[in-house]
């Protein structure tokens, strides 16, 4: 049984208790006005994002052949073009699929650890350079990689007469071109998240005899990581997703990735089965989204932490 505190004061002061306190209803005009407009734009936000989504799983699902079959949302349901990605010779999806998840894999961890690295030294170590360095790598990233094609093209080609396994047509190749824009973007990221770990911890931790080594893989690294997983998402959404140094460096069907190789899929003139390609995208957004909600506890904290010290 509950007591009203303010009912057994009003008792022992000899006086009637005060009336609750009723707040009058709101009208639907006011709410509209105050707070309904919110809610509606957020539903044409929700349905302008996700349309496009749920038209790509209905023409994924059409057996008919043609996108033009699927302006009625899942009219025919049907798995032939999922089937159809992994029995067709011409087109190795599961390939391409594991091309894709180990380049994209590689890529985004080294680039983690090499940003770490790097935003360790800029925001711990004090040197000559240090504020040129920082500068250089925000210039260096307002070019884009688009430019250098033609230069990362001739560099794996002579490479590859040497080291064929670092050449053109090689996944390895391909790897370390990414990691070659590893730093840039991410390290100046990392690098204000890591000035707001105090400098105290690492002074206490050399005082105990702990190197810079120490510090950074047994201190550091849990500290920051919210903003590892950022980072680590975004570098492997860009790599899964890039298109154009892929498909000037990776030329053999088995090796291509998966922009590149759904990209083939619907560019021959004579065969644009769009709906096998929807099948094809539905399933690549299966890891990014799988990644994405495994990390989004993170997301929020890694991206804001370093705006503020």
């Amino acid at each position: 049984m509950s007591i009203d505190i303010s009912e057994t004061l009003a008792v022992e002061r000899g006086s009637e208790p005060a009336p609750p306190v009723v707040r009058p209803r709101m009208s639907g005009r006011k709410w509209l006005r105050e707070m309904g407009w919110r809610h509606l734009i957020g539903i044409a936000v929700v349905i302008f994002a996700a349309f496009p989504l749920v038209y790509v799983l209905s023409a994924s699902l059409n057996p008919t052949g043609t996108l033009t079959g699927s302006n009625a949302l899942f009219r025919s349901l049907s798995l032939e073009n999922y089937v159809a990605l992994f029995t067709d010779p011409n087109r190795p999806y599961a390939a391409w699929f594991a091309n894709t998840m180990v380049i994209g894999l590689v890529t985004s961890v080294a680039t983690v650890f090499l940003g770490a690295l790097a935003a360790y030294a800029f925001s711990r170590l004090r040197f000559t350079g240090r504020r040129v360095g920082l500068l250089s790598l925000i210039l260096v990233q307002m070019f884009p990689q688009l430019l250098a094609v033609v230069a990362i093209y001739l560099l794996l080609r002579g490479i590859g007469d040497v080291f064929p396994v670092l050449g053109l047509d090689s996944q390895i190749g391909i790897i370390l071109v990414y990691l070659g824009g590893a730093l840039g973007v991410n390290t100046y990221l990392m690098y204000g998240f890591f000035n707001t770990i105090p400098t105290s911890i690492d002074e206490a931790a050399k005082i105990d005899g702990a190197g810079h080594a120490r510090i950074f893989f047994t201190i550091i690294l849990r500290l920051v990581a919210p903003i590892l997983a950022v980072v680590g998402l975004l570098s492997f959404i860009a790599t899964t997703s890039e298109f154009v140094i892929a498909s000037t460096l990776l030329s053999s069907n088995e090796k291509l990735t998966l922009a590149v190789g759904l990209f083939r899929l619907v560019s021959n003139e004579t065969n644009t089965n769009y709906p096998v390609f929807a099948a094809g995208a539905v399933l690549a957004a299966i890891p990014v989204m799988a990644l994405f909600l495994w990390l989004q506890k993170y997301i929020v904290g890694g991206l804001t932490a370093g705006a503020v010290k």
